[in-house]
C-alpha cells in the first residue's frame, strides 16, 4: 500500500511546471532603426549623387527619424522617401539659382538696352561705356557720393563752357582752370594725341563732343541706379525659364504631402492597435 502510493505520488506532475510561452516579436528599438537607416535603406542608395554630400543626407535622415520615431521597416522607409523629395527639393533651388545667374549674366552685358529701358523716359541715358556690374556693386552711400560727384562736374563743365563762350584774353587758360583735376588730364591726352589743338576751339569742341555727355550720363545713371539694378535683375529673371523647374517643385511638394499623408495614417493606425 505504502509502496503504491509512493509510486502514484511519484507520476502526478507538480503544480509549478507549465508549457513554456509563445515569445511576442516586437519591433526593433528605435535607435536600432535610427542607426541602420542609411545601412539598409533603398532609396539612400541612388537620392545622393557622388558629388554631394552624404553627411549632410545622413543629417537629414536622422532628423526625421528623430522627429517621427519610425517602428519598423515601412515607417522607415517612408521617412526615407520624405528625406528624398527635401535633397530634390534642394537640387531645384539650386537648378533656379543657376538659371536666374545665367540670365543676370546675360542681362548684365546688355547695358546698352537695359539702361535706357531703366528710365525708358530719360534722354541721353545711353548705357555707353556703362559696366552694370560696377552700377549693382555700389552702396546707397557710394550712389549718393557718385551723383555728388557728377554734379560737381557738370558744374565746373558748365562754367568752362561759358568761358570759352564769351572769349576774350586768356579765355582757353581761365577754361582750363575751371575743369576738374581728371578732365583737365582728359584733355592734356586728347592734345598729346593731336586730336584737338590747344586752343579755344579745341577745348570747346572736346568738351562738347565728350566731356558734356559723359557727366550727364554720370549724374543720369546714378540718379536712376535704384531702376537701374531692378532693371537688370527683371530682364536677368527670364521667368519663363523657370516654368519647368516651378512644375517640378510642385510635383515634389504634393509627392511630399502624400508620403507625410500615408506616415501619419500609419502612426495612427498603430497607436490605435495598442490603446
Amino acid at each position: 500500500m505504502n509502496t503504491t502510493t509512493s509510486s502514484s505520488a511519484t507520476l502526478m506532475p507538480t503544480t509549478n511546471q507549465s508549457a513554456p510561452l509563445p515569445v511576442e516579436t516586437k519591433p526593433q528599438p528605435y535607435e536600432v532603426v535610427r542607426f541602420n537607416a542609411l545601412k539598409h535603406g533603398i532609396l539612400s542608395r541612388y537620392t545622393v549623387l557622388s558629388h554631394e554630400s552624404h553627411a549632410d543626407y545622413e543629417s537629414l535622415v536622422n532628423s526625421l527619424m528623430d522627429e517621427h520615431l519610425p517602428a519598423g521597416a515601412t515607417e522607415q522607409h517612408l521617412i526615407e522617401e520624405l528625406a528624398s523629395v527635401i535633397w530634390r527639393k534642394r537640387r531645384v533651388l539650386q537648378a533656379e539659382g543657376a538659371t536666374i545667374n545665367q540670365g543676370l549674366k546675360v542681362s548684365a552685358r546688355s547695358a546698352k538696352s537695359v539702361i535706357p529701358a531703366a528710365a525708358p523716359f530719360e534722354m541721353g541715358l545711353s548705357g555707353e561705356s556703362t559696366d552694370i556690374r560696377n552700377l549693382m556693386d555700389l552702396t546707397p552711400e557710394d550712389v549718393a557720393e557718385s551723383h555728388q560727384s557728377a554734379r560737381h562736374d557738370i558744374d565746373a563743365t558748365n562754367k568752362a563752357s561759358v568761358i570759352l563762350r564769351k572769349g576774350g584774353d586768356r579765355a582757353y587758360d581761365k577754361a582750363l582752370r575751371a575743369l576738374l583735376p581728371d578732365t583737365r588730364e582728359w584733355w592734356q591726352n586728347y592734345v598729346d594725341d593731336e586730336e584737338y589743338p590747344a586752343d579755344t576751339t579745341g577745348l570747346a569742341a572736346f568738351i562738347t563732343e565728350h566731356v558734356t555727355p559723359f557727366v550727364y550720363q554720370q549724374e543720369k545713371e546714378s540718379r536712376h541706379h535704384d531702376a537701374i539694378v531692378n532693371q537688370t535683375i527683371g530682364e536677368g529673371l527670364q521667368a519663363y525659364r523657370l516654368e519647368k523647374l516651378s512644375r517640378y517643385e510642385t510635383h515634389l511638394d504634393r509627392k511630399f504631402e502624400r508620403t507625410l499623408a500615408m506616415l501619419i495614417k500609419l502612426k495612427d493606425l498603430r497607436s490605435s492597435r495598442t490603446a
